[in-house]
């Protein structure tokens, strides 16, 4: 007997939205009723990915040169590639539902809005190592750059690369996650990131309910 293909579904935001506990409480509920799930993220997911996210993550002395915006862009790809071909493709034909915290949004909205880069060609080259997978559906978990900052900071532990960018990159990787939802509303489900742990479980878990039926 042939399995239907999995489903799968992606979760975005900036930094300490929250997206990462979402995505672990509707894989338990999930699982609870009989859905067999792949928990995943990005950059990451697969061995090789792995490696490529340590190299984008850690902290670069300001003595040292810095790493440039199309060299940040192709390692997150790179990685991408890998994490589709031998992680979720996999999944997905096997008939499991994949959840992976960040996809190609992220891309979009960190390289694109935030450093900059031309929408279009990062388009172009996330086909290229995807080819061409989409999510189902993608849920952004939205709160204010102000609310992020607060809680990285609670948090006490050393930034990383990324979130050392600043106020500023963070307000135009927000901005571009809005606009993203705006422009795709079948695709991708904007959350308000201030509501209750409980309550956006259960939206989240409500929209996958429909997508699946």
């Amino acid at each position: 007997m042939i399995k239907d293909k999995g489903k799968f579904y992606t979760f975005e935001g900036i930094d300490g939205c929250g997206k990462s506990t979402q995505l672990v409480r509707v894989a338990e509920r999930l699982r609870a009723v009989g859905v067999s799930c792949v928990v995943t993220r990005e950059p990451g997911g697969a061995p090789i990915s792995e490696k490529i996210r340590e190299l984008l993550m850690a902290p670069i002395p300001s003595d040292k040169a810095q790493m440039c915006v199309e060299t940040e862009l192709l390692l997150y790809l790179a990685a991408r590639a890998q994490h589709v071909s031998e992680i979720i493709v996999p999944a997905i034909n096997r008939g499991e539902t994949v959840l992976c915290d960040r996809f190609e949004q992220a891309t979009f909205a960190y390289q694109g809005g935030g450093r900059g880069l031309d929408m279009e060609k990062i388009r172009s080259i996330n086909d290229f190592a995807t080819n061409g997978l989409m999510p189902d559906m993608t849920f952004i978990i939205d709160i204010p750059v102000e609310i992020s900052q607060e809680r990285l900071n609670k948090l006490g532990k050393g930034k990383d690369r990324m979130e050392s960018a600043g106020v500023d990159f963070f307000e135009r990787v927000r901005k571009a996650y809005i606009n993203a939802a705006t422009a795709d509303p079948y695709g991708i489900k904007l959350l308000d990131g201030t509501m209750s742990m409980d309550e956006l479980t259960n939206e989240i878990f409500e929209v996958i309910s429909c997508v699946k039926a």
